[in-house]
């Protein structure tokens, strides 16, 4: 059967532009699908401090939020579109499963929330209640567009597509080490913030997808984690400026245990909680049957 033949069976326009030689192979889907977005998440970046900044004052909190929101959209436009134009297919990674993005929300909300009272526990980590002045807006908004653009580049394009040709644990070490390596360049940024950073995000968030298949879980993870971290406990997340928090906060001890300038996220507290839960959800991928051993002919194209 000829490829427009199969694309108009599957509802899909007549390819174009793409030879099917090339847009099945992994490696050049991987490079198009991995360049395209990271290339979109920073545009969008630029495009929505441009608005923030000619907000008027008194609604920068809802503009940032809007902005979000718009840069959110064309992102997950940018990957419907690649995946149809190279996959020729509909993006099912993507299909609207509101169960598994509120269930990633709590689930990120508890982990955090567990890192926090464990370090309490401990003595390094102190709560004051709650914060005089909070502005919750600008850390959600921020929490919105990391969420999308870091799962559609790290999990909907490098990870799942590193697993067709190499196998779910191969994808899940490569996966892992780069998302700590983009991380390596943010403020306060240490050897041990980048290997934390692959350990427990790299590892938890391919984990969550692997076990649903659907980005919206990892996506609601990530957003989950994220907000509770800087719009409610107000520290920094993966090195930047939280602003003001829902509560008043405060840590003190070694480094390995607070995470220092980079925040908890670089503390062996905060691996040890992700760690064990990516371990849970590889448990149930594996049980489930959604695990890939690596099948060295998915590196070929296909015959036509």
């Amino acid at each position: 059967m000829s490829t427009s033949r199969t694309d108009e069976a599957a509802g899909l326009p007549p390819g174009d532009g793409w030879p099917a030689s090339l847009r099945r192979l992994p490696l050049v889907r991987l490079l198009v699908f991995f360049g395209v977005l990271l290339a979109g998440d920073i545009a969008v970046q630029f495009g929505r401090i441009w608005v923030i900044r000619r907000a008027p004052p008194d609604a920068a909190g809802w503009t940032s939020i809007i902005a979000a929101l718009a840069s959110a959209a064309v992102l997950l436009g940018i990957y419907i579109a690649l995946v149809r134009s190279m996959e020729r297919r509909e993006a099912r990674e993507l299909a609207p499963r509101a169960i598994h993005g509120l269930a990633g929300i709590i689930l990120g909300l508890a982990l955090f929330s567990s890192v926090f009272g464990l370090l309490h526990l401990i003595g390094v980590a102190q709560w004051q209640g709650m914060a005089a002045h909070f502005d919750v807006a600008p850390m959600l908004a921020a929490s919105i567009l990391a969420a999308v653009g870091e799962e559609l580049a790290f999990r909907g394009a490098l990870f799942r597509i590193l697993e067709e040709g190499f196998g779910t644990g191969t994808a899940l070490v490569i996966s892992a080490a780069l998302f700590g390596l983009l991380h390596a360049l943010n403020p306060g940024a240490t050897v041990v913030s980048t290997a934390a950073i692959s350990l427990e995000a790299g590892i938890l968030l391919a984990a969550a997808y692997a076990v649903t298949r659907n980005l919206w879980f990892p996506i609601g993870l990530h957003l989950g984690w994220n907000f509770t971290e800087g719009g409610i406990f107000g520290v920094s997340v993966s090195g930047g400026h939280a602003g003001g928090g829902i509560f008043s906060v405060s840590f003190a001890g070694p480094n390995l245990l607070t995470g220092g300038k980079f925040g908890p996220e670089a503390s062996l507290v905060a691996i040890a909680v992700c760690l064990a839960t990516a371990i849970v959800l590889l448990a149930l991928t594996v049980r489930s049957g959604r695990w890939i051993s690596m099948r060295r002919d998915a590196l070929r194209s296909p015959a036509t």
